[in-house]
């Protein structure tokens, strides 16, 4: 590890293929911050976290491999940054057990993942109980100094960081602390029900489909009952805050002037924000498919990421190791 360099981590679960909440939030930050100097990035694909949610192996493999096309066809540089599918790397399992047997019980209990589904035990398996654990181990398995985070994320950093802490108590310093890299820039990118946007609760724009069921999606972005003669309130209208998410200041102006001046009606604004996402991810959307008709080409890329994370994780994981008397 470069002594002069923060190493950033960065992951997204694979889930479902990253929304615009995603790009917006997550990806576009995480590539811009690889790309500067002083930074090292990791970025890797979660799916090991999303077997708490997903159990068809086909879906799995097909998020898998639409999230790792999402993050290369924003222009993330795999060669300067380690890339990789979690699962490649098992070492982090490893870890992840050590780390739960440093942790109480009570405590993973007030995790939000947890405690979200907890009126509804029957949906919640141990897997999702012990999340924050593995979320831990994959921060920790890396010497990561930074961890770009939401707010709503910032308890798994802090029980990262108390696990860390707890261990080194009876073992002697071990790992790296992580500090949080908040972003105040589009840390809640609001869904088509004004809601933060989340697969969940099935409220997204996804940027990548085809253009019909794109503007099936863009259609369905709630707004009010204002005819099209008023004039509308667009510091209120979510239609609105997501078309000024991407548009430039001269597009922004001229669509509140249309919402001022009255005669324009949200039909009409919808097509304006279908026609700006198909211009402005353009590229975007040919390098996305790109990457999903060659397969092999993800496939090469993602070992070579994992062969990269793994030689930092088996150094890290032999420290570990040594503490705990298994060398």
């Amino acid at each position: 590890m470069d002594k002069n360099k923060k190493r950033i981590l960065t992951g997204i679960q694979s889930t479902g293929t990253p929304h615009l909440g995603n790009i917006l939030g997550a990806i576009i930050p995480a590539i811009n911050m690889s790309q500067k100097k002083n930074y090292e990035s990791y970025l890797f694909i979660a799916d090991l976290h999303s077997i708490t949610q997903i159990k068809n192996p086909d879906i799995l493999k097909k998020n898998t491999y639409s999230t790792a096309a999402a993050w290369l066809a924003f222009g993330l540089d795999y060669t300067s940054s380690v890339f990789y599918r979690q699962s490649d790397v098992p070492q982090v399992t490893e870890l992840a057990w050590y780390l739960s047997c440093y942790f109480p019980y009570s405590r993973l209990a007030l995790a939000h993942s947890f405690k979200d589904k907890q009126d509804r035990l029957k949906d919640v398996n141990s897997g999702l109980f012990n999340y924050p654990m593995l979320m831990a181990a994959d921060i920790l398995l890396y010497d990561a100094n930074l961890v770009p985070v939401g707010k709503d994320q910032l308890q798994h950093l802090e029980m990262t960081r108390n696990v860390a802490n707890r261990f080194h108590n009876v073992n002697g310093e071990t790992f790296i602390i992580p500090e949080a890299e908040l972003n105040s820039e589009n840390m809640s990118i609001p869904g088509i029900d004004g809601q933060k946007m989340s697969k969940s609760k099935n409220n997204l724009i996804d940027i990548f489909l085809d253009e019909k069921k794109l503007k099936k999606q863009i259609q369905a972005i709630k707004t009010d009952s204002t005819s099209i003669e008023q004039p509308k309130d667009w510091k209120n209208c979510n239609l609105f805050n997501l078309y000024k998410l991407i548009a430039s200041n001269d597009q922004i102006k001229n669509l509140k002037a249309n919402y001022e001046r009255g005669g324009f009606g949200y039909g009409h604004a919808k097509q304006e924000f279908f026609e700006l996402i198909l211009e402005k991810f353009s590229k975007e959307r040919s390098e996305f498919d790109h990457y999903l008709n060659n397969l092999d080409v993800l496939d090469d890329i993602l070992k070579k990421g994992a062969n990269k994370a793994s030689e930092t994780a088996e150094m890290v994981l032999a420290r570990v190791r040594k503490k705990l008397g298994y060398n």
